[in-house]
């Protein structure tokens, strides 16, 4: 789309095939960019399409109207073919004022579509912008097709009998801006009309108002003849079955649903809110007539300690933060190891440390995960790829942690809890076993451990005959009493790690997208995966050798994955952090690795990632 010849104009009634495209959304906060994103997003699902999400807001929560602090972002990308990641460079920037314009003209492809909303761009709002000269009458925008329209005046226009106050009339322009997007790319209008019914049940005027907007933005292309032509991108291949669109929050609490439902278990949720996580437990509370129990708690603390109480009573206890909350909760967590209970700790990270960039991704929580307690409390750790792997993965910590009576740390970043894909709703039938670990009340006793696993029985407390103790003191071997010997705590930390190493034998070994030996492996871990799954794929359309490994288990890693790394002459490692898996790895099988590392708070792009494979390969 970027490199169409902008000085031929062609037939309204034109239609020009593209094989994917990437839209940006950007205004203030209060222009409803990420609603309309998601509007279009859900619009363009429905329509048949492989696509990526990546929505990007503000970090202050009142940044000044129209400054660079305050916009709001929201970018997709979809296709006829396999979208992997939101699009490097967008094709079409939505800029409701010269401070979106600002914020995101340099990401833009040569001879992009740039629609501005002209009546923001008052010599008031260039201030605040920054902008010394008007951008629309300064030439610093030839190499884009800009698209100058009137949209705040368009939109009181098209609601003006309906009596709205000024502010809540120009609210309304996001969805005359939604209206324009859905005629440029033929997206059908009825799946947001539905929702604005449902949303806005109880205020017909609030209503009526967004109805007018959306169709007055269609009917303005209709008319005008703003745009020289429509595009239409090819339906994707898929598997037969029913997809859904799904966000990495909402995949993660339904992954714990699931787990929780095929493990014939109450799932109990406690979580204190917290940017990017909040969100999973918004979507939990929805969940009641399952038997879901959502507890917001006072701090953090309260959260975890709660969600064991809970695994204690019998429940699969869950909790959900991010970076700052993994630090308080830290210590309970300890006491989940100690008394060997299951529990799944959700840490959707983001950038930090301290407060950071709450609002911006980052995957500099492994070490943390790995090593973030006090004395030797060895914790499984699992990571997401994408947005609807959130679904299986959360699902695996709640099996793992079931299986082997263990908390579990489960990763995802804001870029996976924001991001949103199509996914395959799984039948119920084809999800992994969870089985529970038995008490035997013949042969009692609370430490007497599975063979197989190590994993001590869950006893429920109130079961007769199986009266034991609990708490964060050392327990004695078998009985579970207390125990200050320095014998049995060197056993009790042995086995504890013992347990821990054992879930290799029952999690997949390592996959190897390529080939299985050769000159250079990709190694990467969480939301990395779109990137270096694009880079690799346009890596070898370039002849180049070089295969993918995604690893998804932390802690224990696979059991193949020492043969799998020394397979390769070299290993790239690209990684938001400085570091952190090229480091265990490192140290733990010995290889030489090429650490690739990014903290900007946004993910690699694709073109990132190829560049070094292809300075390395060469």
């Amino acid at each position: 789309m970027g490199t169409a010849d902008s000085g031929t104009m062609k037939d309204p009634s034109t239609k020009t095939e593209l094989p994917s495209v990437v839209i940006r959304l950007a205004g203030d906060s209060g222009d409803g960019m990420q609603l309309t994103g998601t509007q279009f997003t859900t619009s363009t699902a429905l329509s048949g399409h492989d696509l990526a999400t990546l929505p990007d807001f503000p970090a202050e929560i009142r940044a000044p109207a129209g400054t660079m602090n305050g916009v709001s972002g929201y970018q997709i990308q979809f296709a006829g073919t396999d979208v992997h990641t939101p699009g490097d460079s967008p094709d079409v920037l939505v800029a409701m004022n010269p401070a979106a314009l600002r914020a995101n003209v340099g990401d833009l492809v040569r001879n992009a579509l740039v629609l501005v909303n002209v009546d923001s761009f008052k010599p008031k709002d260039l201030a605040k912008a920054g902008y010394e000269n008007n951008p629309l009458e300064d030439g610093s925008l030839s190499g884009y097709r800009v698209i100058e329209v009137e949209l705040t005046r368009l939109t009181r226009q098209a609601v003006d009998d309906l009596g709205l106050d000024t502010r809540s009339a120009d609210r309304c322009k996001n969805f005359f801006a939604l209206g324009m997007m859905f005629w440029l790319f033929e997206r059908p209008m009825e799946p947001t009309e539905k929702w604005l019914r449902e949303k806005f049940a109880n205020r017909e005027l609030i209503l009526e108002a967004n109805l007018r907007a959306l169709k007055a933005g269609w009917a303005y292309c209709e008319a005008t003849e703003v745009f020289a032509e429509r595009y239409v991108v090819p339906r994707a291949a898929a598997e037969p079955g029913t997809y859904r669109n799904i966000s990495g929050n909402t995949a993660t609490a339904l992954g714990l649903l699931a787990a929780a439902e095929r493990s014939d278990l109450q799932l109990f949720y406690g979580s204190y809110p917290i940017t990017p996580a909040s969100d999973v437990l918004h979507e939990v509370a929805k969940y009641k007539e399952f038997g879901a129990v959502s507890f917001q708690a006072e701090d953090e603390i309260s959260a975890v300690a709660a969600a064991i109480g809970a695994s204690y009573a019998g429940s699969l206890g869950t909790t959900c933060t991010s970076g700052p909350g993994m630090a308080l909760k830290a210590e309970a967590m300890g006491l989940a190891t100690m008394v060997e209970l299951p529990l799944v700790v959700c840490n959707i990270q983001r950038g930090g440390p301290s407060t950071g960039l709450p609002t911006k991704t980052e995957q500099a929580d492994l070490l943390q995960s790995l090593f973030g307690r006090p004395s030797e409390t060895p914790t499984p750790v699992v990571a997401a790829a994408t947005p609807s792997d959130c679904f299986a993965m959360a699902y695996e910590a709640a099996r793992i942690a079931v299986r082997s009576m263990t908390p579990v740390i489960f990763l995802s970043d804001g870029y996976l809890a924001n991001g949103a894909e199509p996914w395959r709703i799984p039948n119920v039938e084809d999800l992994p076993d969870i089985p529970v670990p038995q008490p035997n009340p013949e042969n009692f006793l609370p430490y007497l451990r599975e063979p197989e696993t190590l994993a001590r029985p869950w006893a429920r407390p109130g079961t007769p005959g199986m009266e034991h103790r609990v708490g964060g003191l050392e327990k004695e071997d078998g009985t579970g009493n207390v125990s200050y010997t320095a014998e049995n705590h060197e056993r009790m930390v042995h086995l504890r790690a013992e347990k821990i190493q054992k879930i290799a034998d029952y999690i997949p070994e390592q996959s190897v997208d390529g080939p299985d030996s050769g000159e250079l492996l990709v190694v990467g871990w969480g939301s990395t995966y779109g990137a270096i799954t694009g880079a690799v794929e346009h890596a070898r359309r370039e002849g180049l050798s070089v295969s993918h490994a995604h690893i998804r288990y932390l802690n224990p890693f696979p059991k193949n994955l020492g043969d799998v790394l020394s397979s390769y002459r070299k290993v790239l490692i690209p990684e938001m952090n400085l570091g952190q898996l090229a480091l265990l790895l490192r140290g733990m099988y010995g290889i030489e690795t090429e650490s690739f590392t990014k903290v900007q708070g946004k993910p690699f792009t694709e073109a990132e990632v190829f560049t070094k494979i292809r300075e390395m390969a060469s």
